[in-house]
């Protein structure tokens, strides 16, 4: 490969390179770029239109760090280098992505000479097809200071919209009829909602904002003509000024809804706008004001209004339950808000405090129908309780949901769950799981879970059209998509997705696991242990699955001494916290001891442990199938042979 001599100040699209001082700058203004990012945009400048490699961008950025360390590094950098462009992966147009290759700068690139004279294409121009490198039209809150940011835009678009309406068109109907009379009204069928931001001046009242978000997708989300994305994917953007439609792109959407909410002692504002996210066009935007015990009265307007606009087609059922109003003790919503809250972070620890809050909320309102269905949710996840405690009360809660509202979808989810991963009744959760995804089509969680579920019955197709469903909803989610449900045996497709992930998590124990995971069934052993102590240092006081990764791992190496070292840490941990027996008996075989491993199988078992579902379709179990006492196992669970 040709290295070009780069010059010491080179132009594309709006965007300045100045290696003397080591700045980007856009349109004269600095723009921050740590060093690494920095050194990977300049190697990339310097083969124009060409494939760098990410072993070149190893050796030359990062010859002293480990695999991993690197693995992190280049994606971190090239994350944060494609925000400073304003470029995504999807779409790029300065930076692609060549899938397991490495990356190559394709936007036209010219020099800029020192001289004041106007600036002419210097020979530095990338040789490459013509792109459009100017960044998509700005939104009105980056080009007017009477805006100046979103949240101004958001105070002011209300009176802007009503005042127009007034003085020109007399109603808002016709203002709209107007404003898309050059041509047809754009379609939307599919929306994001992101975080609407906090403007009460307080950062104790984060928790509200986040609830209100919450509430107001799981309200769009009953609508089943309308894809609406999960939480989990559209907080990523929480306090971002990406534009619109790049956004959209990215989560594959037609609209977004943004805003603001503001509350003062007693009082709620809330100010909405729905974008046509493509264009950046203002599609509806309004203010609501109500007393903070109409919070939940308020989402529902909310959510009705957007579904009006956009001229969702509801069934009755829908039109019901978004038709429903009723008033909640303020107290009793802000105890439920805060449990919902500290439960995103989605950690054990989490969890446990979302629960305590979620007692709280009943002990307070014991008829609040919602705390009942979360709290079954927290519980139906906590693996570091036995299977019997956390499904018992998993159920308990969710089956108290039900009786209060049986529209619950994850009271719903939650009981399915329970009954599949626990009780082993078949048709209880299938019934529980269709009458979650009727309830709320949009939810990604349950969909995940059945198609688990599928996968454990043998129903492999069914359920890779479920994981795509899920990964529609949450594409961003670390746990929905990726595994061998989703790819089968196509281990790169698992490793490209792992990357990803890495890109948008670099920093969660997640992402490594699934590294750890797929390099062992590529059989580099080497890399495989590398991830998962990367997992294992990310984890924190909970670094059981990075352990059960590593233990397998040094058995099927070979490294025996390594794996019944991790063995024995693990039934040390077994006398703080409940340790799943099929994960050893899985260390076990790795080390080909089948009778020991059938011993901690048969402990599975009486335990109903959760993992041991995947007996039947991981790779890891391929050496006991032929054993008489593998059938025998199959039958004490009660799975199809």
């Amino acid at each position: 490969m040709h290295t070009h001599a780069i010059p010491e100040r080179v132009r594309f699209g709006v965007f300045e390179v100045d290696l003397r001082s080591s700045e980007l700058r856009r349109e004269g203004v600095k723009i921050k770029l740590h060093h690494q990012p920095f050194q990977v945009l300049v190697l990339l400048l310097e083969h124009p239109g060409e494939l760098v490699t990410r072993e070149e961008l190893q050796r030359k950025l990062w010859a002293s760090d480990t695999f991993v360390d690197f693995e992190v590094g280049l994606n971190t950098s090239i994350k944060k280098l494609r925000q400073a462009l304003h470029d995504s992966a999807e779409s790029p147009r300065y930076v692609e992505t060549l899938p397991r290759r490495g990356y190559r700068f394709i936007a036209p690139v010219e020099e800029i000479s020192n001289s004041k004279a106007e600036l002419a294409p210097g020979p530095y121009i990338a040789r490459t097809e013509q792109v459009r490198s100017e960044l998509p039209p700005a939104t009105v809150a980056s080009k007017s200071p009477v805006w100046g940011s979103r949240r101004w835009m958001l105070g002011g678009a209300v009176a802007i919209v009503i005042l127009a309406s007034i003085m020109v068109w007399g109603n808002q109907r016709e203002w709209r009829r107007q404003l898309w009379a050059g041509g047809a009204r754009p379609q939307i069928r599919s929306i994001a909602v992101l975080p609407l931001e906090n403007l009460s001046g307080d950062p104790g009242q984060e928790y509200f904002a986040d609830g209100m978000t919450d509430a107001l997708i799981t309200d769009l989300a009953q609508i089943s003509s309308l894809k609406v994305i999960s939480r989990t994917s559209t907080v990523r953007y929480k306090g971002t000024r990406k534009p619109l439609p790049d956004i959209a792109r990215e989560l594959n959407v037609d609209g977004i809804v943004e805003g603001t909410v503001i509350r003062s002692a007693e009082r709620l504002r809330v100010d909405a706008q729905l974008i046509e996210a493509r264009s950046d066009r203002h599609f509806w935007a309004k203010s609501y004001e109500r007393n903070v015990g109409d919070a939940v009265a308020l989402q529902t307007d909310l959510a009705q209004a957007i579904a009006n606009e956009i001229q969702a087609q509801l069934t009755p059922q829908e039109q019901a339950r978004l038709q429903r109003t009723e008033s909640v003790d303020p107290q009793t919503y802000e105890l439920y808000l805060r449990g919902r809250y500290i439960w995103n972070n989605q950690t054990d620890v989490a969890r446990q405090k979302s629960i305590d809050y979620f007692q709280q909320t009943i002990q307070r309102s014991p008829q609040y129908a919602p705390a009942y269905a979360a709290m079954a949710e927290a519980y139906v996840v906590r693996l570091d309780l036995s299977p019997e405690e956390s499904s018992s009360k998993a159920k308990a809660a969710a089956r108290a949901a039900l009786q209060l509202d049986d529209t619950l979808a994850n009271a719903h989810s939650a009981l399915a769950a329970s009954l599949f991963w626990y009780d082993w009744d078949w048709a209880g959760a299938e019934k529980e799981f269709q009458r979650a995804l009727t309830l709320n089509p949009n939810y990604a969680r349950a969909h995940q879970w059945y198609a688990q579920y599928l996968l454990t019955m043998g129903r492999q197709d069914l359920a890779v059209e479920e994981l795509k469903r899920a990964e529609e909803l949450d594409p961003l989610a670390l746990n929905i998509s990726g595994g061998p449900g989703r790819y089968g045996k196509q281990y790169d497709s698992m490793l490209d997705h792992a990357r990803k992930m890495l890109e948008l998590y670099p920093d969660n124990p997640i992402p490594y696991i699934s590294l750890g995971r797929v390099y062992c069934q590529k059989g580099m052993y080497p890399n495989s242990i590398a991830a998962y102590q990367k997992a294992r240092d990310l984890s924190g006081a909970d670094p059981t699955d990075a352990l059960f990764g590593l233990g397998y791992t040094y058995a099927v190496w070979g490294k025996r001494a390594e794996a019944l070292k991790i063995l024995a840490e693990l039934k040390a941990q077994s006398k703080r916290r409940y340790i799943s027996p099929s994960s050893i008996a899985r260390i076990y075989v790795g080390l080909g001891e089948k009778d020991r491993a059938f011993d901690w199988l048969q402990k599975a078992v009486t335990d109903h442990d959760i993992r041991l579902l995947q007996v039947k379709n991981s790779e890891a179990w391929a050496s006991l199938r032929s054993d008489p006492r593998f059938p025998e196992l199959l039958n004490r669970i009660g799975l199809p042979q």
